[in-house]
């Protein structure tokens, strides 16, 4: 009954085509004849009231053909023609919808687990000593909506049940299925203190957890709202069937008056516009479309407008940002220099202390360095992070200034740019008007991506460039490790935006991960974020957000992207080769109104099965190798001017 109620057209049209059939049978064939016309004329009409609301605002369509083919038939006596052409045109509301549920499932499935409840232990309960990692044989715990759980609150999370929010564990192990989140299809372990990512499926034990964001900063709450302006937006190529709506209808029209001409009957008028209704061509898009961004979501990429994917499929320069991105973005400490009066551990104390105010990748390193030796924060009276320069703090009255030598060396004398091996940076430290010493980190390159890179280069994506805020002699080490083609060193974000702005070959697409990098993804013709650790700015910003921490993600989303536009238009193809061979055979006489009408849903239903294969990975080569032997496109190293920045 709810589905009869969906499409009240399409129970109406049975209904009515049932009498029909019914009063024919009985021998009423008069009744049946004005009751059939009266209804196909009463549903074209409604069809005009639509189509002319279009025309007037701009839009031509190919529903003139629907409305055509009804009224043609009904004039030339073929009722029942006419009955199923309005059945057919009203069950392929039906087939789309049934196609497009199929085609975004991957997204749906993620809105329909958003968590609506947790279980927050009651205040003052304590769970210790109360069973296996703490958790009470008789929980004291009180439902809430996951909305009103703030942080810090301790939460428990039964087996088989969403974790609602973010947070970290309190249980000594536990199992979580996060394939919904990162299309990672095995179970993963984590251990008493590790986060938990909401939205992951908890496994056969009960934990407890501690929350870290509220709902509405947690992981999952953001990519349900990527997920949500995903499934409503439409691609460009959607209204490629307007694009062919003026050729189509004027080819059908014309084998229609040559049909009519040569055989001089009306009927064979009514006869291949009956064949020429517009359906493949008004599903075949939208249906490719969402099957390429569910394909996409199952793979841990989410596309925020289906309009990205047709780009996607367009790339030729590919720009990346480099720490984070390239790299793992987890530099660690492998030497302190000292050059002035404090000794290795205090320099480390010193450029910790001032770190902790600043949200750099950097910092969170050199604090997790400080960490591992037991060394102790001081607290800052005032703290400024000047962004890509570095961070000046004041304690006890003394200033403590960290960062790039250029903006160092403003407060304190002395500084010397200190000699690095290949791949590694320098942090510099200044107390007071002291250069005190320097702290060298290494990021590796991630070992994915000379394979993404090549992959690209596969997919047609002919020129690469690496955009960094990090020292020349960093940023080429990187780049030749990666075999990338071009590299832009001391960017500032202007600099990043502006060289984005200048590279002649686009579509350009933009790979970063931190809040120095939203600027740069904005602009980009398509900005991709990193955003399993990336910042919330640089996910707003992008386009396309990758929630695994996997680069190679990016030449997958540039292959969704092309399958999915070869099959879009491989689906309207089909669907206009069909009807134009109906639209022959039926000018010729060879198919009969009646047939005509059963045999255009064949065609909507081949365009649609077509369709759907957006929604498999198609071919490629196994296990995703490039050719060996492929030599490395390098271009001369190119350097914007100085500036004292980091990526």
């Amino acid at each position: 009954m709810k589905r009869l109620l969906r499409y009240p057209l399409v129970a109406g049209t049975v209904a009515a085509l049932l009498a029909v059939v019914l009063l024919l049978a009985s021998g009423q064939d008069g009744i049946a004849r004005v009751g059939a016309s009266i209804y196909a004329l009463a549903v074209a009409a409604y069809l005009a009231v639509g189509m002319i609301r279009r025309l007037v605002g701009g839009h031509w369509g190919i529903d003139i053909l629907a409305v055509t083919a009804i009224v043609s038939t009904v004039l030339v006596g073929e009722f029942v023609a006419s009955m199923i052409i309005v059945l057919m045109m009203a069950g392929g509301t039906a087939l789309e919808d049934y196609a497009a549920g199929r085609a975004k499932g991957e997204l749906t499935a993620l809105l329909e687990r958003v968590p609506q409840t947790a279980h927050r232990e009651r205040a003052g309960i304590s769970a210790a000593g109360t069973g296996p990692d703490g958790i009470n044989a008789d929980p004291q715990h009180e439902d809430i909506p996951a909305t009103d759980v703030r942080v810090g609150d301790v939460l428990l999370v039964r087996p088989g049940e969403v974790v609602p929010l973010d947070g970290v564990l309190l249980s000594s192990s536990g199992t979580f299925d996060e394939s919904s989140l990162t299309g990672e299809s095995l179970p993963v372990e984590r251990a008493a203190g590790e986060g938990l990512m909401s939205g992951s499926l908890n496994g056969e034990a009960a934990i407890r957890m501690q929350v870290t964001a509220l709902m509405e900063d947690s992981q999952y709450s953001r990519i349900v709202a990527l997920v949500k302006e995903a499934a409503e937006s439409k691609a460009p190529m959607v209204r490629l069937a307007d694009r062919y709506a003026v050729p189509f209808t004027a080819l059908a029209y014309l084998l229609g008056a040559a049909g009519w001409i040569i055989s001089g009957s009306p009927a064979r008028f009514a006869e291949v516009l009956v064949v020429a209704t517009p359906c493949p061509l008004l599903i075949a898009a939208p249906v490719a479309f969402l099957g390429g961004m569910s394909r996409a979501a199952r793979g841990g990429i989410i596309v925020k407008y289906a309009g990205v994917l047709e780009l996607l499929g367009r790339i030729r320069t590919a720009a990346f940002d480099k720490t984070g991105t390239l790299t793992y973005g987890r530099p660690a400490l492998v030497e302190v220099r000292t050059a002035g009066s404090l000794d290795e551990d205090e320099v480390l104390r010193v450029a910790a202390s001032a770190e902790q105010y600043s949200s750099h990748v950097l910092a969170g390193s050199v604090m997790e360095a400080a960490r591992s030796r037991s060394l102790a924060f001081h607290s800052a009276s005032q703290a400024t992070e000047y962004a890509t320069h570095g961070v000046r703090a004041t304690f006890d009255g003394q200033d403590v200034v960290v960062g790039k030598p250029n903006f160092v060396a403003e407060s304190a004398a002395g500084v010397e740019e200190t000699e690095l091996a290949s791949g590694q940076l320098a942090i510099y430290v200044g107390v007071g008007d002291e250069f005190v010493g320097s702290l060298i980190m290494s990021d590796p390159i991630r070992a994915e991506a000379r394979r993404t890179l090549a992959e690209l280069q596969d997919l047609g994506v002919t020129e690469t460039v690496m955009l960094t805020g990090d020292a020349l002699a960093t940023a080429e080490h990187i780049a030749e490790a990666a075999g990338l083609a071009d590299v832009r060193a001391e960017c500032l974000p202007p600099d990043k935006v502006e060289a984005v702005r200048s590279l002649p070959l686009r579509p350009v697409m933009m790979v970063g991960d931190g809040v120095n990098d939203a600027p740069v993804l904005a602009v980009a013709d398509v900005g991709i974020a990193m955003g399993a650790r990336g910042s919330t700015a640089a996910g707003e910003s992008a386009d396309v957000v990758i929630i695994l921490d996997d680069l190679s993600k990016v030449a997958s989303a540039v292959r969704i992207g092309q399958r999915t536009v070869k099959v879009a238009l491989q689906s309207i193809w089909i669907g206009i080769a069909l009807s134009v061979a109906l639209m022959l055979a039926a000018a010729a006489g060879y198919v009969p109104a009646i047939a005509g009408a059963l045999s255009q849903e064949v065609v909507d239903l081949a365009t649609i099965l077509n369709a759907l294969r957006a929604l498999s990975s198609g071919r490629s080569r196994p296990g995703g190798e490039t050719p060996a032997g492929r030599p490395s496109l390098r271009a001369p190293v190119s350097r914007l001017p100085r500036s004292a920045g980091r990526s």
